[in-house]
């Protein structure tokens, strides 16, 4: 687990997904939002849902991102946020799931529309990283007021 300190910009929780061992896209996220004046918690790969549960119970994140490479973001994303909304203290905790969501490499609707469905405030299965950047700066501006 990696944690990071700005000032006064939001607190953002990033993990992997629990079959995920990749670690770039979280590095890459990570100094994403610390660029963006965020203190950021990443909490690495292979985050079991309990875990991922327990540090947002914990830190009181203003964002968790979930982030999935292997393609199996989908199926692991589900069961992840099932886990986090079944806690009432995290109902209202936005949660935001992108990267490889599917292993077949098409961009899935259904996927996107289950995963919105279940609980996650933005999908970005399509490397939408404009639309990444829009939602943190709309995040600081109201942290900041």
């Amino acid at each position: 687990m990696n944690i990071t300190q700005s000032p006064a910009g939001p607190s953002i929780l990033v993990t992997g997904t629990s079959s995920d061992s990749h670690t770039w896209n979280l590095v890459y996220l990570q100094l994403l939002l610390e660029e963006a004046g965020c203190r950021v918690t990443n909490l690495g790969a292979c985050v079991p849902p309990v875990l991922v549960a327990a540090e947002c119970l914990a830190r009181d994140p203003d964002l968790v991102v979930v982030s999935s490479v292997n393609g199996h973001g989908g199926a692991d994303g589900l069961r992840l946020i099932e886990v986090l909304r079944a806690q009432p203290d995290l109902a209202g905790t936005p949660v935001v799931i992108g990267g490889k969501l599917a292993t077949d490499g098409l961009r899935n609707v259904g996927l996107v529309r289950r995963l919105r469905a279940a609980g996650y405030d933005a999908v970005f299965d399509n490397g939408d990283l404009a639309r990444f950047r829009t939602l943190i700066s709309r995040l600081s501006a109201r942290v900041a007021s």
